[in-house]
């Protein structure tokens, strides 16, 4: 079981600094940002670019992972995103994980459209990532590429060096549907859930874990049909949309890693605390949980 958090680009440099190098101190496995133009009750405050913001902190920490939890095609081209990610991983030493995901119907979704247009139903976001992804993947290993799709297009694109990581850098795949579990089980090298959003409100942890076997239990059911074992794929839990409460103790942690590690769970991604929000908690507990938490599994 490894240990992340989740940094929101809501900080000016000066300050942004200090919080991701408190990251790499504290010993979390990675640590993420959201890529987002903005986003929900942080619409109106600081909302920085995922991409610049982690180009900074690769400068600015030696052995912590880095990435996106997640990008998605709401307002990403798989072309010019291949070249910052290659560019970000040479920064970092190839430390860079790619979150990936379909895309949601908030404020990425119209930010970019006409107001006579309407932002893409469910199906739509599925139908450009089902091709958004392995043409991110061709772009990424290939050194010149030439697609022409429905949605995306790319006229010898060039891509080298390539990723500093090979044969390229590592994708975590958000899904929960049946598209995208299998473009988890055939491209990713790990695979991202925040859980059963129906439960957040009225559902128990028990019966959030239960959500959450069944969708390991699909996701191995999507390996076996694209030909794939997916046991050994690494499973991310980002935390804070269950009804699950881990950072109230450090008790409260151990309890939650341990119920999710036997589920098969092998990272858990905690939000680092931010006062007067829905991701408030107590630093001091959630420090202690990050130096502490995982040690105290049994």
């Amino acid at each position: 079981m490894r240990l992340s958090t989740v940094i929101l680009p809501i900080h000016r440099w000066a300050e942004g600094r200090k919080v991701w190098q408190r990251a790499e101190d504290l010993g979390f496995h990675a640590a993420y940002t959201y890529d987002h133009l903005s986003w929900r009750t942080f619409r109106d405050g600081p909302w920085f670019g995922a991409v610049p913001t982690l180009t900074a902190a690769a400068a600015a920490t030696e052995r912590l992972r880095l990435g996106t939890l997640v990008t998605s095609p709401n307002f990403r081209h798989p072309v010019t995103l291949a070249k910052d990610l290659i560019t970000l991983d040479d920064v970092s030493g190839g430390r860079i994980t790619l979150g990936i995901g379909a895309g949601g119907d908030g404020f990425d979704a119209t930010t970019l459209r006409r107001g006579d247009e309407a932002p893409w139903t469910p199906r739509e976001r599925a139908d450009h990532f089902a091709e958004f992804v392995p043409l991110l993947d061709r772009l990424l290993t290939e050194p010149s590429v030439t697609y022409e799709g429905s949605f995306y297009a790319a006229n010898e694109a060039r891509n080298v060096p390539g990723c500093v990581q090979r044969p390229r850098l590592p994708f975590a795949v958000a899904a929960t549907g049946p598209r995208g579990l299998k473009l988890a089980a055939r491209y990713g090298q790990a695979w991202v859930t925040t859980g059963d959003p129906k439960l957040f409100g009225t559902g128990t942890p028990a019966q959030s874990a239960e959500a959450l076997r069944g969708q390991i239990d699909r996701l191995g059911a999507a390996g076996e049909a694209v030909g794939r074992d997916v046991s050994g794929l690494d499973k991310i839990l980002l935390t804070g949309f269950t009804p699950d409460r881990p950072l109230e103790s450090l008790d409260a942690f151990v309890d939650f890693a341990g119920t999710h590690a036997e589920l098969g769970f092998t990272e858990i991604v905690l939000h680092w605390p931010v006062p007067g929000s829905d991701f408030a908690a107590d630093q001091s507990v959630f420090e202690r949980i990050a130096t502490e938490g995982l040690s105290q599994l049994g």
